[in-house]
């Protein structure tokens, strides 16, 4: 079994990560296209930017997508055929997922990675039957946890009710989960993963786009100015921020 363009320098290693709905190809915006996929995009280019060979797994969403596409210097996207080639929301991908974890079993015999580390639950789960079966090291990153959406969500949570089971079966059978933040591993611990298999690294921001000069937008006449960061999709809270907004006198 090989890497994926003959053998890599000493040092170099071939990894994969697999976010089955979230494409760093994708147009950021959408409902299912947000922080996910910055996210995988920016840590595929850092690894690359480290001498790494990087392959992002991601599902086949349109007929006429090509099986691979260089996302830049060092990382490619590979387009995995699992279920139909269309958007599908992603609460409905579950019925897919062991079609998608089989391709990258088959995937991982002929091109083999050095790690894997899967990007939320559903990756994780697709991931782990074919890591085990291959004898790979595996990491996960949730990005969300169904315990907390349906605390907050209650009845307008859209999850598959074998979420919270299947996130327990990944943290329990992955090699290392990296959580985002320490409230993250407190939710874990309660749903029965061993502290001493988390690791924390916080998301990051590029400080070489989002920097405190530059061009900025013109001041109104007003004291305050309010800043909603999100998508437009109801769990974002802009409706929050918009209460706020009438509330706070002097405000734009």
């Amino acid at each position: 079994m090989t890497p994926a363009s003959g053998p890599l320098a000493p040092g170099v290693l071939s990894i994969a990560l697999v976010s089955e709905h979230a494409s760093p190809l994708a147009t950021l915006g959408g409902v299912d296209a947000g922080g996910q996929n910055v996210h995988v995009a920016a840590l595929a280019g850092a690894l690359a930017d480290r001498g790494h060979r990087v392959t992002v797994h991601t599902r086949r969403d349109a007929p006429g997508l090509p099986d691979r596409v260089a996302l830049r210097e060092g990382v490619e996207v590979h387009h995995v055929p699992a279920g139909p080639a269309r958007p599908v929301p992603k609460d409905r991908l579950l019925p897919y997922m062991d079609e998608f974890g089989r391709r990258l079993a088959r995937e991982w015999r002929a091109r083999t990675p050095d790690v894997v580390h899967s990007h939320y639950w559903m990756s994780g789960l697709a991931s782990l039957g074919a890591a085990r079966e291959l004898g790979l090291p595996l990491l996960h990153t949730y990005h969300a946890l169904g315990t907390v959406k349906r605390r907050h969500q209650g009845l307008a949570d859209t999850s598959p009710p074998e979420r919270i089971g299947c996130e327990t079966e990944v943290g329990l059978g992955c090699d290392r989960v990296v959580a985002t933040c320490r409230d993250e591993v407190a939710e874990l611990v309660r749903m029965g993963v061993p502290a001493y298999r988390i690791g924390v690294v916080p998301c990051g921001v590029d400080t070489d786009r989002f920097t405190p000069v530059g061009p900025v937008a013109p001041r109104g006449p007003f004291r305050y100015r309010l800043v909603q960061l999100g998508r437009l999709v109801p769990r974002k809270g802009a409706a929050v921020s918009v209460a706020a907004l009438a509330r706070l006198p002097g405000a734009e």
